[in-house]
């Protein structure tokens, strides 16, 4: 998507947003629904409402170092730096503001309220600011949002539960921010594409209806979760391709259900404090590429299957405790995969732990209900 054009991207954007909110809503009337889009989404109308909405943002704004909104200034708002029109769906001869790309602009300052006028809007990006506060919640009413992208702000607060009540969302970025608190079981049932909530402050345990989103990629990267990982991501099963889960503070076992996602290409549980074995499940993931497991607790086999997945490039597992390798995976180098087996219990192995360190290690039962205690 990243070589097409922004505007040609965003009008594709927003015509498939359209679509979908106009499929959900055919119960109306014929005769309502285009009163209600002569009178509400008429050329002038709509673009004065977007006039008085920017207007409103650009005073909470108070810094803006690379002068992004210095021409925002008149009505004719489809010219402002970061601010794209698209013709309206069902009538191309009126041009709304479908899009606003501000990625990288170093802007400070607030969203205020009146940003739930810009009802056309398919796409937000507004990466690399320094925007602040919390997310309105006027932002309910953006019907055909489609893209979001706040990363890398200073937003705050609890997860902006705004976003569950936008019915066209299938990208969600909020990582980089300092939003706090559980993560709401209803974001797993929100049919996304993609999730990024990593690198803010979120805590409690990960939802137990994990496995009920439809998402390709889910990164949850440097919170503090705790708690095991649900054996509902079984149902993540038809869709999951990438599952970042760096430094969440999860414990217990790896779940079998884990060899159920057969699309799954990266898998990293890296920096937490998982036990037990790895699940020999992990050898049927065919189009697995990049598993790492370093800096854990586990122990036990690394088992052979892994190690000749067919499309495995990188295979992690140091500062672990596992005892032993076996068949091909002592000789991974010869096939060309980046692999890392320091600071284990591997017999003749170099870098490996004391031998007081690995005899301390007790075995884990990963079947009990505490998802994996000592024996």
């Amino acid at each position: 998507m990243a070589s097409y054009p922004l505007s040609l991207l965003l009008l594709l954007i927003f015509t498939i947003s359209f679509n979908h909110i106009t499929a959900k809503n055919r119960q109306a009337t014929v005769t309502h629904h285009h009163h209600h889009h002569v009178q509400e989404n008429g050329p002038t109308t709509s673009l004065h409402r977007a006039y008085i909405a920017l207007q409103a943002w650009k005073h909470v704004i108070y810094s803006d170092p690379k002068n992004f909104t210095s021409n925002w200034n008149g009505p004719n708002v489809c010219n402002y730096t970061g601010i794209y029109c698209a013709p309206y769906p069902n009538d191309t001869t009126i041009r709304v503001v479908a899009g606003i790309d501000l990625n990288h602009a170093d802007i400070a300052g607030f969203l205020p309220d009146e940003l739930g006028l810009l009802s056309e809007l398919a796409l937000i990006h507004l990466n690399s600011n320094r925007f602040c506060g919390i997310l309105p919640k006027t932002l309910s009413k953006l019907s055909v949002l489609y893209e979001l992208d706040i990363s890398n702000n200073r937003f705050v607060g609890p997860f902006p539960s705004v976003v569950l009540s936008l019915p066209s969302l299938r990208y969600l970025d909020l990582r980089y921010n300092e939003f706090e608190g559980p993560l709401p079981p209803e974001l797993f049932n929100k049919n996304l594409d993609a999730i990024f909530v990593n690198n803010n402050r979120f805590t409690s345990m990960i939802p137990p209806n994990l496995g009920s989103s439809t998402a390709s990629v889910v990164v949850f990267a440097n919170n503090r979760f705790g708690g095991c990982l649900p054996k509902s991501i079984a149902k993540f099963a038809h869709t999951l391709e990438e599952l970042l889960l760096i430094n969440t503070s999860i414990s217990g076992c790896l779940p079998y259900e884990l060899g159920f996602l057969y699309k799954l290409k990266v898998l990293d549980v890296s920096f937490n404090q998982i036990v037990g074995p790895i699940p020999y499940s992990l050898a049927g993931l065919s189009h697995l590429e990049r598993l790492d497991l370093a800096h854990n607790k586990m122990s036990g086999i690394v088992p052979e299957g892994i190690c000749v997945l067919p499309n495995l490039s990188n295979f992690t597992f140091s500062y672990n405790f596992f005892c032993e390798e076996q068949g091909a995976c002592n000789n991974l180098t010869s096939k060309g995969i980046v692999f890392d087996d320091r600071r284990n219990c591997l017999p003749d192995k170099p870098l490996q732990r004391s031998k007081k360190e690995c005899e301390a290690q007790k075995p884990v039962d990963c079947f009990e209900d505490s998802c994996g205690k000592p024996i």
